[in-house]
């Protein structure tokens, strides 16, 4: 059982700063360099997740289930494409 609080407790915490990160690196100004790198990355994560609720959409019409989706996940599967996604833009622009 302590395990599984400190558990929960660590990927909380990797989680909050992911969410903070990605709220600080689209907010803060830059150079024009840095601010195609988030641009980049900001527009991949909103085609990745917005096809994702597509193909959900669909998935649950055709099957007839309830549309249901948790707004954690989802805020956290987005925090961590867009850092995935940052990453990737920082090393082949060279930030």
């Amino acid at each position: 059982m302590q395990n599984a609080l400190i558990g929960i407790a660590v990927f909380g915490t990797i989680f909050l700063a992911l969410d903070i990160g990605m709220i600080v690196t689209l907010l803060a100004p830059g150079d024009e360099r840095k601010q195609v790198i988030v641009w980049k990355a900001s527009t991949y994560t909103l085609l990745a997740i917005s096809g994702e609720l597509l193909l959900s959409v669909a998935y649950n019409f055709a099957t007839a289930r309830a549309m249901t989706i948790n707004p954690f996940v989802h805020l956290e599967v987005t925090a961590i494409l867009y850092f995935c996604a940052l990453l990737f833009f920082k090393r082949k622009h060279g930030g």
